[in-house]
């Protein structure tokens, strides 16, 4: 039986890798992403196995068309065995006193509630399904972690998710759901190409920082989907190995 996954933030970076990765690997893969335009350039990037994708524009912000969203894959495929759910946006440095709420609740809203609408449908369509079950990846970050400097929004969205992933991972094992978490570290990507030039440092100085290759990250989450659902990783941390993490600031 061919697999279903779901990929959010799917139209480019990690996401769209990963959505590849898996239609390469035979699964049946619904793209995410607000834009329609770059969600179709993903599709066709998958050349021959794009046939095997689905493209459905969705702002994840926005409850009512993530509910859609899953009535749509309930309604096309019966079932759902693996949500990546990847979508996520960075704030430029900013201190905590110049962050206006606008800009937090943007955050929020996006990385956190936006994170927490997909799990939650993606949970209520595993659960009921038959066979019943599935695996949840969510994307974390080395800020689930630690801080960097001036991202007090996205640190504290990050930090937010590592416990959704605990809750979830603890209110799945009835059901067999699998939920677990890769915390990424400088991937090279349009989003990281700032940490090549230089980045804020805890000591106050700004420093370019080592990236790794995309290959890395996907090879990661690939080990992670394969599993069988008798088996989670619950929590993995791939990283550019020079990178200041451990040790940070």
């Amino acid at each position: 039986m061919t697999k279903i996954a779901l990929v959010t933030g799917a139209s480019s970076g990690i996401g769209r890798a990963c959505a590849l990765a898996l239609l390469a690997e035979g699964w049946t893969v619904v793209l995410v992403g607000r834009r329609a335009d770059a969600l179709q350039d993903a599709v066709a990037g998958a050349g021959a196995h794009g046939a095997n994708a689905l493209a459905i524009p969705t702002d994840l912000s926005r409850e009512p068309e993530v509910k859609a969203l899953f009535e749509q894959v309930r309604t096309r495929f019966g079932r759902l065995d693996l949500l990546f759910n990847n979508a996520g946006i960075s704030l430029p440095y900013a201190l905590p006193g110049d962050l206006s709420g606008d800009e937090w609740r943007h955050a929020v809203d996006i990385n956190l509630n936006g994170a927490f609408y997909a799990l939650s449908h993606a949970f209520k369509l595993m659960q009921e399904q038959s066979p019943q079950g599935g695996r949840i990846i969510n994307n974390g970050s080395i800020s689930a972690h630690v801080p960097r400097p001036g991202s007090i929004a996205y640190t504290a969205t990050k930090h937010a998710i590592a416990g959704m992933t605990r809750a979830a991972s603890l209110d799945g094992r009835a059901f067999g759901i699998a939920v677990g978490q890769i915390d990424i570290g400088n991937v090279a990507s349009d989003m990281t190409l700032r940490m090549a030039q230089g980045v804020h440092q805890a000591d106050g100085s700004i420093k370019p920082e080592p990236r790794m290759d995309m290959s890395a990250v996907v090879d990661t989450f690939m080990t992670m989907a394969r599993l069988p659902l008798s088996a989670n990783i619950l929590f993995t941390t791939v990283m550019a190995t020079g990178m200041p993490f451990v040790g940070r600031g």
